[in-house]
């Protein structure tokens, strides 16, 4: 049985009291293996080792650094195949989106390597002669990373390749359902030759770890995904010592089918975002807002297809839908079901834990479809993690706009039309981060910014150029060299 250690100033180190804890398979129960359960004593190592490190990492050269993360994604992808087998045992999914989680990393590794020659700053003209203006970035300092589970790699990514490219240290703690990911992620970083330091792994659960790391006052950011209670949380305890927030949380995701849309192309795309990885994405599709002209039609097609999905091990090639991450996972989606049918929505298809033969072991949900359901009920404005989808019907696209705008997230959305006028309507009037016109809610790609608006965050976004600004502050230099004092405004 594997053991797994933190990882400060270079080296593998066991919790500073000796426990450990486990993580098994979702989808057999079998031992993982057995992981440091780290409390504030690790935490305070690893940011006094990510301070003293910074004292030379922003002044590395960040073409250099770039050169160390193109190795790093070079590793990622000559061990793909591995990692992905890992992560699908680890928290569930099943093995090609394990490897597209996989992929998304590798991406943000070139990507950002690729940031180590610009990090464009500005230069403009000075209102006074002989005066010169411009500005450039600078690194925070030492940044804490508190990731989530459903996407063990990529997540990780999105936020620590900006931070180190940029000249910031990290202290990285993953979700604990899938420590092991981030171990391997670690383990690659050095081999790829981060110097000691940069980077510092402390695995545990979020009280003491995530508390401590909110708490502590070397660490000059937080960014967290999560839900959007725990990021409010996250949001008042930064807030006492002025640290930098960067959040990424919640989502309750409609795909909008109109009456002129391709049927077999919105089907496709429903099924993908509401059932892959089980649902647990928070760019998943949970409400389908119908038109009423094609609603029967497209709830039949949806139920008969998310009827023939097969439940199974993501190992499995034939498995269509893993296991949930967790029995806890498992018990708080299954509760849904009862409040869909208390609040009278109509279930159509799904609505069970599956507990029958090979999936005795697993923490398995049939995919779950409810028809008929108002906008106003709970399955439709609550964030429900999990395979289950509430069709919404309506008349009009105004209203489907106003349905689609009616809850507190604000994360992604999408419709399907073959009208063009429906399509542009609907990137100027839905309120969402990202938005996607005859594809489903998922699919985000690393060059574009990631993130969302109302109760999803805090108005940063993850990936593409936006990334770089969660991790850096902008400094205005002016350099006057007309030999004379000039007053800015007045002279």
């Amino acid at each position: 049985m594997a053991q797994f250690k933190n990882y400060i100033n270079g080296k593998w180190v066991e919790a500073r009291s000796g426990e450990e804890f486990e993580r098994k398979n979702p989808a057999t129960g079998k031992l993982i293996g057995t992981y440091a359960k780290s409390d504030a004593r690790d935490v305070d190592d690893a940011v006094q080792a990510a301070k003293a490190a910074f004292a030379k990492w922003r002044l590395y050269p960040a073409p250099k650094r770039g050169e160390i993360l193109y190795r790093l994604g070079s590793l990622l992808a000559e061990n793909k195949d591995r990692l992905a087998r890992e992560m699908t045992e680890e928290m569930g999914k099943v093995l090609t989106e394990a490897g597209g989680d996989v992929q998304e990393g590798i991406d943000m590794c070139f990507y950002m390597a690729g940031e180590g020659r610009r990090q464009w700053g500005q230069t403009t003209p000075s209102e006074l002669p002989n005066k010169w203006n411009m500005s450039t970035r600078k690194p925070l300092g030492v940044v804490g990373m508190i990731t989530p589970w459903n996407f063990p790699m990529a997540i990780p990514t999105w936020k620590i390749m900006p931070a180190l490219i940029t000249g910031n240290t990290v202290v990285f703690k993953p979700a604990s359902f899938v420590p092991r990911s981030a171990v391997r992620l670690v383990e690659l970083f050095e081999e790829a030759g981060l110097p000691e330091g940069v980077i510092n792994l402390v695995l545990g659960g979020g009280d003491p770890v995530g508390t401590t790391l909110m708490k502590h006052p070397d660490v000059a950011l937080i960014s967290f995904t999560g839900s959007t209670d725990v990021g409010r949380e996250v949001s008042i305890e930064a807030a006492k010592s002025m640290k930098h927030v960067s959040l990424e949380l919640g989502g309750k995701n409609a795909v909008i089918v109109m009456d002129d849309a391709d049927l077999d192309l919105a089907v496709d795309g429903i099924l993908w975002s509401a059932f892959g990885t089980s649902g647990q994405r928070c760019t998943a599709a949970s409400r389908v807002i119908a038109h009423r002209g094609i609603q029967s039609e497209l709830v039949e097609r949806l139920a008969a297809r998310a009827a023939a999905m097969r439940l199974g091990d993501g190992l499995d090639s034939s498995t269509d839908v893993g296991p949930l991450v967790s029995g806890g996972q498992l018990e708080r989606v299954h509760s849904y079901i009862g409040v869909g049918k208390g609040e009278g929505a109509d279930l159509v298809v799904g609505g069970a834990i599956a507990r029958e033969g090979a999936l005795e072991k697993g923490f398995y949900h049939q995919p779950t479809i409810f028809n008929n359901v108002k906008h106003t009920m709970r399955i439709a404005q609550e964030e429900i993690f999990g395979p289950v989808v509430s069709v919404i019907p309506v008349d009009t696209l105004d209203e489907a706009i106003a349905v689609s705008n009616g809850v507190q997230y604000g994360l992604s959305a999408s419709i399907f039309t073959a009208n063009l006028n429906n399509a542009f309507r609907a990137m100027q009037d839905i309120y969402t981060g990202i938005l996607y016109v005859n594809a489903g809610t998922t699919g985000a790609e690393i060059h574009l910014p990631f993130g969302g608006t109302k109760a999803t965050g805090n108005g940063h976004r993850e990936a593409g150029q936006a990334g770089l600004d969660v991790f850096t502050e902008w400094q205005s230099i002016y350099v006057d060299y007309s030999g004379k004092l000039q007053r800015a405004q007045i002279d």
